[in-house]
């Protein structure tokens, strides 16, 4: 059967061509045609015409595939194969720099409650005790250092 098919292959492409109209598709559709055929081996008659056999496995292909295709409306809006799985890491990383480069240039007492609150997740009440400090300047603090990175960070805000 290999023998035979080889032999087919030009007049497979030229059908492929003649049915898809398209550049890319046509060797597609021959490959699709002849995995068909290698699968369905045993239904080959020996003695019939293997080019009509192989034409009608090739049409039946371009068929489903056009109304496979209908379905799947591939290259709409709305479809997600468009849109990046996950955030490109090097912003996040330029903006972590640009988070610290501001962190260290705030006095040490704004920089010291907001690291032990918002990066290590501390309570007001426990950050008062490690700073030594009433829990309302703790507070104060925060909110003084969180305005000056929003400021820094974001200048347009």
């Amino acid at each position: 059967m290999s023998d035979d098919v080889l032999h087919h292959l030009p007049a497979l492409r030229a059908y492929a061509r003649s049915l898809s109209g398209r550049l890319q598709d046509p060797d597609d559709l021959v490959q699709e045609t002849l995995l068909r055929a290698i699968e369905h081996a045993d239904k080959y008659q020996p003695g019939t015409h293997m080019r009509a056999w192989l034409f009608t496995i090739m049409r039946n292909r371009f068929y489903t595939n056009i109304k496979k295709a209908a379905r799947e409306r591939t290259g709409v809006t709305d479809c997600v194969s468009d849109s990046p799985s996950s955030q490109p890491t090097q912003e996040w990383h330029l903006r972590h720099r640009e988070l610290w480069d501001q962190l260290f240039e705030m006095p040490a007492h704004y920089r010291e409650a907001i690291v032990l609150v918002s990066v290590l997740g501390v309570s007001y009440i426990r950050a008062a005790e490690i700073l030594e400090c009433d829990i309302g300047t703790i507070k104060s603090r925060i909110n003084r250092a969180r305005t000056r990175l929003k400021h820094a960070l974001e200048p347009d805000f």
